[in-house]
């Protein structure tokens, strides 16, 4: 049912990408005379007067160890909004073609397709937070070519049941694209190990947030070898900067401190749920498969404003649909989350 070739913009099947030497010749050279850099060097302690290896084959080449996907199968952008934003430009045609985004969801996806000139189809969750399959449905026509979802979901905190993703990965001829960059916190397994049953799934993951990376931008993307090596040709020859691959690598050996930091993050968010169901303003706690939570409250906006003048930063999702009166507040640390309960306790005090 699936054909990249039906999806794909007729520009990008024609499209020859950038090639620099570093793609033409392939191993290690004594010296380097193609690319018009700096030969004596960088004015730091480490040299970045080299351009990046454009397709990251060391990172790869770890993550394929840790995810169990070959080097082929793999994309790394700058963050995974790079990846989202390279989707746009690969299979929608502006002004002509269609998304399906289910909102409320992470907020980038709407961002990117107005930047593309991209007409957005919004299918509502359910009041559970799960998918309109029947809304979803009607929604497609001949030129939807992407459905996002969100699992765990963002702002929400919840998995979106997996035989629903399935569904559309069934019956869709466009991409589903599986948004898991808090997966690490879930109990539910990646859709990763479907690649080789569907086709159409593309999932994007993160180094942003359990790894904690945000800072060096580098995101992921899992698909089939024809949609990865479409990405590759669209992406910029170097999208991903050395410090980064290099840093990126280093923290890639360190599985067992990643994995103790998650342990932790659901202690901490297991203690900070209990806490604040004590509260006469918290209405209601949302499950989550995430390093945050979603807290329906009395004032929202109110609260809000209280914890900014405390020097607490929270998100408010008080406007957004299905979040009305909603904060969502990430799982810190210990002494940030003792900080934020004290905090609310004052305000507790004073209403």
């Amino acid at each position: 049912m699936f054909d990249i070739n039906n999806i794909l913009r007729a520009n990008i099947k024609n499209l020859k990408p950038y090639s620099s030497a570093r793609d033409e010749f392939q191993g290690e050279a004594s010296v380097y005379l193609d690319a018009n850099e700096n030969a004596f060097g960088s004015p730091l302690d480490t040299n970045y007067n080299r351009y990046p290896d454009p397709l990251q084959y060391a990172v790869k080449k770890r993550l394929m160890e840790i995810k169990g996907v070959p080097v082929r199968n793999i994309f790394l952008g700058n963050g995974s909004d790079e990846a989202i934003d390279i989707l746009f430009r690969s299979f929608c045609n502006p002004g002509v073609d269609n998304v399906i985004l289910v909102p409320p969801t992470y907020g980038m996806y709407e961002v990117s397709a107005n930047i593309n000139d991209i007409e957005i189809r919004k299918v509502n969750l359910t009041e559970e937070y799960q998918l309109n399959l029947e809304g979803i449905a009607e929604a497609i026509d001949k030129n939807t070519k992407l459905i996002f979802i969100c699992s765990p979901n963002n702002p929400t905190g919840n998995s979106i049941n997996r035989p629903d993703i399935e569904t559309l990965l069934a019956n869709f001829s466009g991409l589903v694209v599986v948004d898991e960059a808090y997966i690490n916190f879930s109990r539910q397994k990646t859709f990763i190990q479907e690649l080789t049953e569907y086709a159409n799934l593309v999932v994007l993951q993160t180094l942003s947030k359990a790894w904690g990376l945000a800072g060096l931008r580098v995101g992921m993307a899992f698909a089939s070898e024809e949609i990865i090596e479409v990405m590759n040709r669209v992406k910029p020859p170097y999208n991903i900067n050395e410090a980064s691959q290099q840093l990126a690598l280093q923290a890639l050996q360190n599985i067992e401190q990643v994995n103790g930091w998650i342990k932790d993050t659901l202690t901490e968010r297991d203690q900070l749920v209990l806490q604040l169901k004590e509260f006469d303003f918290v209405l209601d706690i949302y499950p989550s498969d995430a390093n945050f939570i979603l807290v329906k409250m009395t004032d929202a906006k109110g609260i809000y404003m209280f914890l900014v003048q405390h020097g607490i930063i929270v998100r408010d999702r008080s406007k957004v649909e299905l979040c009305e009166g909603a904060l969502r507040i990430t799982v810190g640390t210990p002494q940030e989350n003792t900080i934020l309960i004290n905090t609310l306790k004052t305000l507790n005090e004073q209403s």
